[in-house]
C-alpha cells in the first residue's frame, strides 16, 4: 500500500557565481529527510529540463542552507565549474523538500527575510520571494524551487509550473 505524504515544495532562482567544488552527500543531516525520501525523489530530470529549456544533468545533492534541508540541483549546458549544488548558480535547477517539524520554522524563517509576496493554488500557503524563488508550504512540507537561467530573468511561470509537477508527489 503506497502512502501518500503531504510535501512543501520550493522553487528558488537567484543569479551567483559558482563557488566551491562539487560535493555529492551520501549522508543527509539528521532530521533532514525521511527514510527513502529526499528532494531528488520528488522531481525528474525531465521535469527539471522542461523548467529550465534546456537539458540538465541528473539531481546532485548538496546542502539546503536557507531551507534547512537537502537541495536536489540539476545543471543545464552552460552551468559554471566548478559546480557545487551547496551554492545557487546561473543554469541550474535547485528543488528543496523539508519535511516534519522543522518544515513550517524553516518556511517562516526565510519568508520573514524576503519581500514574500503571496501566490494562491499551491498547498496551504506560498511565496514568491521577489526575485529568486517559489516557497510553498503544504502539510508538514516545505518546498522552494529555485530555476536560474543562464543569462535570463527569474521565470517565476517555470518555478509555478514544476511546482504544479512536483506538489502530487508530496
Amino acid at each position: 500500500m503506497r502512502r501518500t505524504v503531504p510535501v512543501l515544495l520550493v522553487v528558488s532562482v537567484s543569479v551567483l557565481g559558482a563557488m566551491g567544488t562539487l560535493l555529492t552527500l551520501t549522508t543527509p543531516p539528521a532530521g533532514a529527510v525521511a527514510k527513502g525520501f529526499n528532494s531528488c525523489s520528488v522531481v525528474t530530470q525531465a521535469q527539471a529540463a522542461k523548467a529550465l529549456g534546456s537539458s540538465v544533468t541528473p539531481g546532485v545533492l548538496g546542502n539546503a542552507t536557507v531551507e534547512g534541508g537537502l537541495a536536489c540541483v540539476f545543471y543545464g549546458p552552460k552551468a559554471l565549474s566548478p559546480r557545487t549544488p551547496n551554492v545557487a548558480q546561473p543554469d541550474s535547477v535547485r528543488v528543496v523538500v523539508v519535511k516534519g517539524s522543522d518544515a513550517l520554522k524553516w518556511y517562516n524563517d526565510y519568508k520573514s527575510k524576503v519581500p514574500a509576496k503571496a501566490i494562491a493554488g499551491y498547498g496551504n500557503e506560498a511565496f514568491y520571494d521577489g526575485y529568486a524563488s517559489l516557497s510553498v508550504l503544504k502539510g508538514d512540507f516545505y518546498l522552494r524551487i529555485a530555476v536560474i537561467p543562464a543569462s535570463a530573468a527569474p521565470p517565476l511561470p517555470a518555478e509555478e509550473q514544476l511546482a504544479t509537477a512536483v506538489l502530487p508527489k508530496l
